[in-house]
């Protein structure tokens, strides 16, 4: 069994909004085969909790405008640091870049076959290991507060 063309749909829709919305490490998987309950899961990371908010308004409001799809279950908005948006067909999951480096979602699903995204969530690939350099460069530059 593979992901319905409503699921494909939907993932590239999601996963377009996530990219607009400068996501890091756009991916999807199709679960179709070791899941009864979804088609396919989207993973997308930020690396901060406002950011991962955006981002999940940016899909939710997408999915709905352009596909008429609404969440059944939206979970995590507390913390907003992993946000869960159940469509029954595929499941939206959107982390802080920390949440996403410990749960290693990608290893547990890795078995499965990665879909095709569109080309500007394809180029977030890599961005998560990008910025956590750039932080790191920025720390290291910043005096050490003696004085």
């Amino acid at each position: 069994m593979t992901a319905t063309d409503r699921s494909l749909e939907l993932i590239n829709t999601a996963a377009q909004a996530a990219a607009d919305k400068l996501a890091h490490d756009v991916i999807a998987y199709d679960v179709s085969d070791v899941l009864s309950i979804t088609d396919a899961f989207l993973l997308a990371s930020a690396p901060n909790d406002r950011q991962v908010r955006a981002i999940v308004d940016e899909i939710e409001e997408r999915l709905l405008k352009e596909l008429g799809a609404k969440p059944v279950r939206r979970e995590g908005d507390r913390e907003s640091r992993w946000i869960l948006l159940d469509y029954v067909d595929i499941v939206v999951h959107v982390q802080h870049s920390e949440e996403r480096v410990f749960y290693a979602l990608e290893r547990l699903w890795k078995d499965c076959p990665e879909l095709e995204l569109p080309a500007d969530a394809k180029a977030t690939r890599g961005k998560a290991e990008e910025h956590a350099k750039l932080q790191a460069a920025e720390a290291e530059q910043e005096p050490g507060g003696e004085w």
